[in-house]
């Protein structure tokens, strides 16, 4: 039985990563112009970047899970 990876989790991560990458990219331009603004964006993006690792780190676990389950079944039969 092949494993399921939740491609919903890994699509709001990526999500999360591109917006991140676009706060990013806001904070370079507002640098000189508005260094609160870029803060803020800075912010947002660190927020986003931790969802995203969460997002991932969620995914690898139950992959993990599933391959132990996998073995422990295996080494039954």
């Amino acid at each position: 039985m092949p494993s399921q990876i939740n491609t919903d989790s890994l699509k709001k991560a990526e999500v999360a990563a591109t917006l991140a990458k676009s706060m990013i990219t806001q904070a370079i331009e507002q640098s000189a112009a508005n260094p609160q603004l870029a803060e803020e964006a800075l912010k947002t993006a660190s927020q986003e970047i931790a969802q995203a690792q969460t997002m991932v780190s969620q995914v690898q676990s139950a992959i993990q899970t599933q391959q132990q389950q996998q073995q422990q079944q295996q080494q039954k039969s």
